[in-house]
């Protein structure tokens, strides 16, 4: 690109337009190699690679980290998490389950930071251990 320049003297490139990062805001001066690693990275993880890397404010590796060690999924809700993850680990006595409020535990954990996450769009909630 600045070999092309039409001014002989071009040494110096800056990025105006990052569409399709997926709301994550690149840098103007952000390096070409860094760009391709955030742009594969996004494409990788289409549903929530640029909202990852916001809230890791860029660092790369632990946005991968988080996708590949501490991913628990996508739900409608936080209490949809913490129905699915108490009835995996624990049996419930048919008696008791009605007492059991599922959106105040899915919430605990969220305050607690046990867990983080990430609202893309309506009753998509994607979760995330903090450990």
């Amino acid at each position: 690109m600045l070999a092309e320049s039409p001014e002989g003297f071009a040494e110096e490139y800056a990025i105006h337009d990052y569409e399709g990062f997926d709301g994550y805001a690149l840098s103007e001066y952000e390096g070409l190699e860094r760009v391709q690693k955030i742009a594969c990275f996004i494409d990788e993880y289409p549903d929530f690679g640029g909202e990852l890397l916001n809230n890791f404010g860029g660092d790369l590796e632990e946005a991968r980290t988080a996708t590949e060690d501490n991913y628990c999924g996508c739900y409608k809700s936080l209490a949809d998490f913490a129905e699915e993850l108490t009835e995996d680990t624990t049996p419930i006595p048919e008696n008791l389950a009605y007492y059991i409020d599922y959106e105040r535990m899915g919430r605990d954990m969220e305050l607690n930071g046990d867990i983080f996450t990430l609202e893309t769009g309506y009753e998509k909630i994607h979760i995330f251990w903090n450990h």
